[in-house]
């Protein structure tokens, strides 16, 4: 299908577009394709733009199938709209509309009055649904005001996320942690909070990614009484990509001048979706959360978490005290039937170990 595979090229701007979104373009001719393009980076051309390039004049009387509305506006680059009027093409497909407030609908409409059909795929259609999740960042942060947030947690049978000494490496197996890392390489931002920053001292990088990563995420640890050690592997490795860390109004002045001398830039917030907005802010999409079970009860508490990856290891650790996958979320639940409800759910297997990939709430 001409627009799964839009889908697909879209895909090789994940680790770099943003804060654009992904786009992939084909352009085809009684079901052949004349050229493709996909969105690289920000201030390059975008995926129609590059598509049209190769086309040429076989793009005249063409279709073209994008995974999102064509731009109208002109920004770094001019508006993919005009293009594809001036190119003659002789129909638009297009997966999903763009939510920017600034450019919903126009891009449809100049096609339109230039009376150039355009199809959009119905909302239920699965490719939609597929283009709306592959730009959930782009999506939510223009329309809910904060960054998409990612809860992945490691778990055994038993669902437990450590030994109650605190030990959890590795409970998941070589290739779930190579996924983790281009995972990450993908996000905005990655966080955690101060009790997995002092249990594990972790990095946070995206390391040992196929073809190495040329985009590190911002390294965010939520941290209200300022406890992140000053020689932490997070503060001594602010050369290899931005650490920020999110506390409390009034947090010890010191504290925050020692971790700031030492380049870790510190930003307080009130609560959870204070801290999100400083991450919406800095024009941070996404958010991959790998905190422990506090911080993931926090995050579902308060309504902010979108998806869940909980990685399934073949492992018992047979201990009731040993921490489990989320903490208390501020409600407690008589009926199974008060349980949060999934809006989707699906699993996938991955080494020795099983991936379940929820979403609490679809991209719109």
């Amino acid at each position: 299908m001409l627009l799964a595979r839009a889908l697909e090229l879209a895909e090789r701007g994940a680790r770099t577009a943003a804060p654009n979104p992904l786009v992939g373009c084909v352009i085809a001719r009684h079901g052949t394709v004349v050229a493709e393009g996909f969105h690289v980076r920000p201030g390059e051309r975008h995926a129609e733009a590059m598509a049209l390039e190769v086309a040429a004049e076989g793009a005249r009387e063409a279709t073209a199938y994008v995974t999102l509305e064509p731009c109208a506006h002109h920004g770094r680059t001019p508006p993919c709209a005009d293009a594809l009027v001036a190119a003659g093409v002789g129909r638009v497909v297009v997966l999903a509309g763009d939510p920017a407030p600034h450019a919903a609908g126009a891009g449809l409409l100049r096609l339109a009055d230039a009376g150039i059909p355009v199809d959009v795929a119905d909302d239920d259609d699965p490719l939609a649904i597929a283009a709306r999740r592959q730009n959930a960042g782009f999506r939510t942060w223009h329309l809910l005001g904060r960054p998409h947030v990612t809860y992945k947690a490691a778990q055994t049978l038993d669902g437990r996320t450590a030994t109650r000494a605190g030990d959890s490496r590795w409970i998941s197996g070589e290739a779930s942690r190579a996924r983790v890392h281009e995972l990450r390489a993908r996000a905005g931002a990655v966080l955690v909070g101060a009790g997995t920053a002092l249990a594990d001292d972790p990095e946070l990088t995206a390391r040992d990614c196929v073809p190495a990563a040329e985009h590190q995420p911002l390294r965010v640890v939520w941290d209200r009484g300022l406890r992140l050690a000053a020689d932490a592997r997070l503060v001594r490795t602010t050369d290899r990509g931005p650490v920020l860390v999110l506390c409390a109004p009034g947090a010890d002045p010191a504290r925050r001048a020692a971790l700031e001398a030492a380049g870790v830039e510190v930003a307080e917030a009130a609560d959870l979706a204070a801290g999100l907005a400083v991450l919406h802010a800095r024009e941070v999409q996404s958010v991959l959360c790998e905190g422990g079970q506090a911080l993931a009860g926090a995050l579902l508490g308060a309504g902010l978490v979108d998806r869940m990856l909980v990685v399934t290891a073949p492992k018992l650790l047979g201990d009731p005290e040993a921490p489990g996958l989320v903490g208390a979320t501020g409600t407690v639940v008589a009926r199974m039937d008060e349980a949060t409800g999934l809006a989707a759910l699906a699993c996938e297997q991955v080494g020795e170990d099983l991936w379940i990939d929820v979403w609490l709430r679809e991209p719109r």
